[in-house]
């Protein structure tokens, strides 16, 4: 009825056909070689009992009749094998279609969401978020050192180098003796002494904060 009108039955349905014409064979089989097999039984019943009967004639026929039988037996096992053979190609088809068919959907959404991004708009997103990083950034870091000169007072520095005069003193390290000066390179001069306490210029940090809101203001523009 597939081609009764020109329509040619799907993929699917044809190996779900010949499946169930090869399980319908296979229990054909299995039941005729079941058959046999109890034929065999009462054949070997039988010649026992003409054997002893003296019945020589009679036994040398049911002879031959239980080795064709047994011939028969052995050709339904193999037809068996066959078929069942023929079961596990036509499943690898079908496992063949249905990966095919799987690669095919799973492309087609693909190329709909390749289509559904946009990649410029992507692109232009990602380069707002790095300029919006990067004048937070820049804000922590003005913020940080305007709040560190607000918050500095006369005679911190020389609190700093008691507390850590204090610690090395704990430990039993001289700063003096225990940590050499270090020269400085290229000029031939030592470290100057510890006591001495060493301040940046307010010149300097005004330039470097200067710097800073100039780079801020350029990201701005």
């Amino acid at each position: 009825m597939g081609n009764l009108f020109g329509k040619e039955k799907p993929l699917k349905e044809v190996l779900r056909e010949n499946k169930r014409m090869i399980t319908r064979a296979v229990r054909e089989l299995d039941r005729e070689r079941a058959a046999l097999e109890r034929e065999e039984k009462k054949l070997t019943i039988d010649i026992k009992k003409m054997a002893k009967e003296q019945q020589m004639g009679a036994v040398k026929i049911m002879a031959k009749d239980l080795v064709r039988t047994r011939a028969h037996i052995t050709k339904f096992i193999e037809m068996r094998s066959h078929l069942q053979s023929c079961a596990l190609k036509l499943q690898t088809v079908k496992s063949h279609q249905a990966m095919a068919d799987a690669m095919k959907s799973t492309t087609t959404a693909m190329v709909k969401m390749n289509k559904a991004v946009d990649a410029p708009a992507i692109n232009k997103m990602m380069a707002e978020f790095e300029k919006e990083n990067m004048k937070s950034e820049m804000m922590q870091e003005i913020m940080g050192e305007l709040l560190d000169d607000a918050m500095e007072q006369d005679g911190d520095a020389e609190e700093e180098d008691k507390i850590v005069s204090q610690v090395l003193d704990e430990i039993g390290v001289s700063f003096g003796e225990e940590i050499p000066d270090a020269p400085m390179i290229g000029t031939g001069t030592t470290v100057a002494d510890s006591n001495k306490e060493e301040k940046v210029p307010v010149a300097a940090q005004n330039s470097t904060l200067n710097d800073l809101e100039t780079r801020l203001n350029n990201l701005n523009k």
